[in-house]
């Protein structure tokens, strides 16, 4: 799914599992899409299919018939979403500065080798681009 530029509404917190699992599925049926959830959270059958038309309405989730079932698939990568989420966040909370947001993750919570060694890669890749 190539990234668009359009603004995503922002996804509740069940949404955003119900949309974990579509990325994960690539698509999906109400019921499929409950047995996945359920596993995390008690959420009924009733509650993840009334969730999905609302995600429909608003454009989180787009729907195709296959017989008596709909068919589930998120409007929009994994990517474009956590970019979208990520940047609404850093504008509210980080003034914009993407390295402030940085800084704060990090220090929050310790990162291993390897994603420090992905950190210290996007820094040498950023400093070539300047």
């Amino acid at each position: 799914m190539k990234e668009k530029n359009r603004h995503l509404p922002k996804p509740t917190e069940v949404e955003l599992e119900l949309l974990r699992a579509l990325w994960g599925m690539g698509s999906a049926s109400v019921r499929e899409l409950h047995e996945v959830v359920s596993r995390q959270r008690a959420l009924g059958y009733t509650s993840v299919l009334k969730t999905l038309q609302i995600m429909t309405e608003k454009g989180l989730v787009e729907r195709t018939e296959a017989g008596k079932a709909h068919i589930y698939h998120a409007a929009a990568s994994q990517e474009e979403t956590q970019n979208q989420l990520l940047r609404d966040l850093t504008e509210r909370l980080f003034s914009g500065s993407a390295a402030q947001l940085a800084m704060h993750a990090l220090s929050m919570q310790s990162a291993s080798e390897e994603e420090l060694q992905e950190i210290r890669k996007i820094i040498r890749q950023k400093r070539e681009k300047q």
